[in-house]
């Protein structure tokens, strides 16, 4: 069996790209450079209407952590129906508390709100302060089919031993590990053989050069503006091509 390849971006260019390299599944963003906020509508309609693989919306309504206001809570209870709306197959949702706990209400009523469509757990999970209970929590909720992360290191390839553990707490369950983070062709086939996860998440950016010909003085924000993210097909490909191996 291979290994089921989730590819996030954060474009409309990105989409066609991704799923041409061989992507699965698409974590569908906006601003990957700040860890993935929750896309618009229209940006989401046009991705589902494009796609012939599943779209998975992420839900997050900004930067930062994962501790939300009741104010942040509805935000993100209206756009996982916009995400139906748009008809996105699934959301990709988390929230804790300031004890860095999961936020079980709060995930709760989101699972209300998505009831029926599809649901992974994002990298939230790397804040928890303990791991183990956390995961125990979300196999309580079947309606959760995944948990996207790193093992609670900087790279899903440091944290390679907490994600072999974790495999092995759900291999009876249907919820799957999803490692992420760092994850590029050298380290993907060494991730995966040590864990046992048969899923994995990637973002394979590249700096896409802009067409622009004239270059302003203005600049809109901390990056780059000569510049953009976009999906390396290449990276995918390899990627693919390691999986279905293992």
């Amino acid at each position: 069996m291979s290994v089921l390849v989730e590819v996030c971006i954060d474009s409309i260019g990105s989409l066609k790209v991704a799923e041409r390299a061989g992507a699965d599944r698409i974590e569908l963003c906006s601003a990957l450079r700040l860890g993935g906020l929750t896309a618009s509508y229209g940006y989401m309609q046009l991705a589902v209407q494009q796609a012939n693989i599943p779209i998975y919306a992420i839900i997050r309504p900004r930067e930062g952590d994962f501790l939300y206001s009741s104010d942040e809570a509805e935000v993100m209870l209206k756009d996982i129906a916009m995400a139906r709306q748009a008809g996105c197959a699934g959301v990709v949702i988390g929230a804790l508390t300031a004890q860095g706990q999961i936020d079980l209400p709060l995930i709760d009523d989101m699972l209300a709100e998505a009831k029926g469509m599809g649901v992974t757990f994002h990298r939230a999970f790397d804040h928890c302060a303990d791991p183990e209970s956390a995961l125990e929590a979300l196999l309580a909720r079947p309606a959760i089919e995944r948990v996207l992360t790193s093992g609670q290191a900087s790279s899903a390839e440091q944290g390679k031993e907490a994600l072999k553990r974790w495999v092995e707490m759900t291999r009876q369950a249907a919820l799957q590990i999803m490692p992420g983070a760092g994850v590029t062709p050298d380290n993907a086939a060494a991730i995966l053989s040590h864990c046992g996860a048969r899923e994995i998440h990637l973002s394979a950016r590249m700096d896409q050069p802009s067409a622009m010909q004239h270059r302003a003085v203005a600049t809109m924000g901390e990056g780059d503006d000569a510049c953009y993210p976009m999906t390396n097909p290449a990276i995918i490909r390899q990627i693919k091509a390691l999986s279905a191996h293992l």
